[in-house]
Formats: structure tokens, C-alpha cells, sequence
């Protein structure tokens, strides 16, 4: 069933704004050129032509994937990927595109979801399997796959409620789309009862948790956090990070932070801004505060004096997470906010405070609102305090990794699951 034509027109008139936008955001023109050519063509050769291809939006899919990714890699399987977004794409090359796998990985950026074009990228990369990770639906994507015999799964697959109401509202693209999914493996039972309301047939449905669970972080990252732990000088010092923050958070955070910060010289708040973008505002930001920061980009390492470290870098979170005694983190104080990944510090045993505007994760932090594993702040004078407090209090510390990792271990799994149902298909 060919996507509506109303659909290919609205998708012909945004191409220049669109266009336009990937200018702007642009930092040097061989950056441009290339991502460019990669979303609208004439596309770069395929390293591995009958490769499996990963479809994922930005960094939370890339890391939720990253197992699954690497046990096909281990297996000697070629595996592409797409990204949506510049930071995504950034994290998986850093995660995969270095030896062993250097022959049989490629990332590349998803074309515009032009029939033309998707056509041409089937052709050219010839894919044995499509996996769309978590919610990326597009509508000539899936429907090229039928036409080409590719396979098309939605895998920990999610679904709020609130983007239900929005597929809703186009309920016969959506439908279509579904219909021609082979297989969608949910996360959890209220995203599978919200597809199948949108027209997924039930008997391809599967709820297979989340394979965000099945998380640890890379041992690279554990060993060279040691070592800046000893070249850093950081064996009693207090470190507390703020990750994946958004306008306002960083101001307000550290604004609530900072009597503390003047007080303590042992105290050091490691910042990670969601967006590239924003590093320099953020690090204005700190200056403005009158605290003394250092910046990754610039080689710099936390001194003795150091109140403020800007981690303004891409792909090292599990890095600043494995220095952090405790950390807040963002996307859910800001408005609409919606909130980010917490098992990674969770993984790292690290007590985790969030905002109240986490719906883009409603399912896995309510599990852990419920056993007291996280703590849930309204405001940036809350998170701040918290984390004061768990710096402060180590029972408080220890009740919430407690609890935090009794839920991680009775969600394991998932990727086993995945596992089993993708090879099937190959």
C-alpha cells in the first residue's frame, strides 16, 4: 500500500526548510557537504552490502540498541546504522567505529524520508533486516521494506500516551505503517495495548521489556574514569553531575548549588548539556554565577580549585557518571521537558534524582518512584538539596542504590528476547 499523496507533497514543500535548518546548524562545510549527501543523495557506497540495519533516532536509541548491536557485530554480522540526529550519530561512531569492527560497521545518516530517495538507499545498501528502535515510524521507510522484501521490525518498541493521541489523528498513515511491520516487540503492556489500538495486529505483537535493562557500562569508560580519579586528584573529593540538562536547568541547578559550592572547596558539579549547541551558553552560564570552570573541549581537568567542570564532549557520559557520587538528571525540570535515560547511572550505582517531567520515560521511572529507588524533585532548590543531602547522609545513599538495583536485576532479559525473534529473521 503506497504511502497518501498528501503525505509526499507536505514532505516535498518542508525538504527546503528542512535544508535550510541542516545549514544553519552546520560547524564547517565538509561537515555540511557530507551530511548532505547523506540525507538526500547521490549516497556514499555500502561497506557491506545485506548488512543488518539499526535505525535509531538519537543518543538515548544508540545506547539502548548498543547490545544488541555489538552481540551482531561479535557474531561476524555486517550492521548499519542510521541516525536522526548529529549527537546520535556521533555516539555510535564512537562506540563502533574502531577495531574489531572497524570492516563491518558503517553509521550513516537517515535519508529524507522521500520515496526517491529511501528507494535508492535500499537499492544501494541492499539491508537483509530492518530494526526500527523504539518509536521511529516513517511512513516511505516501511513501506520501501514491503517492496524490497526487507524485514521490518519495531524492536523495544514505546509508545506515551500522549504520542498515541498523535498517531491517532493521522490513523490512516499510522495503520498503513503498522500493518506492514513484521514484528513489534514492546517494552511494556500499555505500549503494546496503545499499537494495537492504532491498528497493529495483535498475533505480531510482543511485550519483551526493555532492553535498556540490560546495561553496563563499557569497561573503557571504568578505566579511564579510574585513572582521571588518580590524575585528577579526586579520591576525596564530593563530585556531583548534572546530565543531559536543558535550558533552564544548568542556571537554576547551579544558581541552588552554589552557597554550597563557595562553602565546600571538596565539592565539584560536573555539567553535560544535552545539546552541542548550547555548550558555550552553559559555560557563560557558570561564569556569570562567579564560578570558577573548567572546560573538557579545552583539555582541562578539574583542579583543586575547580567548582564548575563543563563536560562539553560527545559520547562520554559513562565516563562523568563513573566519577559522580550522585547526580540529577535533566530534560525534567525544564518545560515540556520529558526527561532522560536513568539507568545509566543506575547501572553505575550512582543515586539518581530527576524532575517531575519525565513522561518520555513515564514506565520505567514510575517502577522506580514505587520501590523508592530514584528521588522526584519539583524544583532546582530540591535537586540541589538532594543531592546535597545523599553527598552528605551514605544511608540515604545505600537505600536508594539498594532498591534501584534489586529493580534493575528483575528487568534483565530483554536482550536475550530481541535475540531470539531477530534471528529468525536471518
Amino acid at each position: 500500500m503506497a504511502t497518501p499523496f498528501w503525505y509526499n507533497a507536505a514532505l516535498a514543500l518542508l525538504k527546503p526548510i528542512y535544508q535550510s535548518r541542516i545549514r544553519k546548524r552546520a560547524e564547517h562545510p565538509e561537515q555540511l557537504q557530507q551530511e548532505l549527501l547523506e540525507r538526500f543523495g547521490p549516497f556514499q557506497p555500502a561497506k557491506n552490502l545485506h548488512a543488518i540495519w539499526f535505525h535509531v533516532v538519537s543518543v538515548g536509541e544508540t545506547n539502548a540498541a548498543q547490545p544488541l548491536i555489538e552481540h551482531y557485530l561479535k557474531a561476524g554480522h555486517p550492521v548499519l546504522v542510521t541516525n536522526t540526529t548529529k549527537t546520535g550519530q556521533a555516539r555510535a561512531k564512537s562506540l563502533f567505529l574502531k577495531a574489531p569492527y572497524l570492516d563491518l560497521f558503517q553509521a550513516v545518516y537517515l535519508p529524507a524520508d522521500q520515496v526517491h530517495l529511501i528507494r535508492d538507499f535500499y537499492q544501494k545498501y541492499q539491508p537483509k533486516l530492518l530494526a526500527l528502535v523504539e518509536t521511529e515510524l516513517w511512513p516511505n521507510l516501511i513501506d520501501q521494506a514491503q517492496h524490497f522484501k526487507v524485514p521490518c521490525l519495531l524492536i523495544n518498541a514505546r509508545l506515551s500516551e500522549k504520542s498515541a493521541k498523535g498517531y491517532a489523528k493521522v490513523k490512516g498513515l499510522t495503520r498503513g505503517m503498522l500493518q506492514n511491520l513484521q514484528q513489534l516487540l514492546a517494552q511494556d503492556l500499555a505500549t503494546q495495548q496503545r499499537f494495537i489500538s492504532l491498528g497493529m495486529p495483535t498475533e505480531r505483537t510482543n511485550v519483551v521489556g526493555n532492553i535498556k535493562f540490560d546495561i553496563s557500562a563499557p569497561p573503557a569508560f571504568i578505566e579511564q574514569a579510574n585513572m582521571l580519579q588518580q590524575d585528577w586528584q579526586l579520591t576525596g573529593r564530593k563530585v556531583i553531575t548534572l546530565a543531559s540538562t536543558h535550558a533552564p536547568e544548568e542556571k537554576d541547578v547551579l544558581a541552588a548549588l552554589k552557597p554550597a559550592l563557595m562553602a565546600d572547596p571538596a565539592l565539584v558539579c560536573i555539567v553535560v548539556p544535552r545539546h552541542p549547541e548550547r555548550f558555550d551558553e552553559v559555560f557563560h552560564a557558570a561564569q556569570a554565577l562567579g564560578l570558577c570552570t573548567q572546560r573538557r573541549s579545552l583539555g582541562q581537568s578539574i583542579e583543586a580549585d575547580t567548582q564548575v567542570y563543563l563536560a562539553d564532549s560527545m559520547g562520554e557520559m559513562w565516563l562523568w557518571y563513573g566519577l559522580s557520587q550522585g547526580c540529577y538528571v535533566g530534560g525534567s525540570l525544564n518545560e515540556p521537558g520529558g526527561g532522560h535515560n536513568i539507568l545509566e547511572p543506575i547501572a553505575l550505582h550512582v543515586p539518581t534524582i530527576l524532575g517531575k517531567n519525565y513522561f518520555n520515560f513515564q514506565t520505567i521511572v514510575d517502577e522506580f518512584v514505587d520501590a523508592q529507588a530514584v528521588v522526584v524533585v519539583e524544583n532546582a532548590e530540591q535537586a540541589a538539596q538532594t543531592m546535597l543531602e545523599i553527598l552528605s547522609d551514605s544511608s540515604k545513599a545505600l537505600t536508594l542504590n539498594t532498591a534501584a538495583q534489586k529493580i534493575m536485576q528483575q528487568n534483565q532479559g530483554s536482550l536475550a528476547k530481541h535475540i531470539q525473534v531477530i534471528d529468525q529473521y536471518l
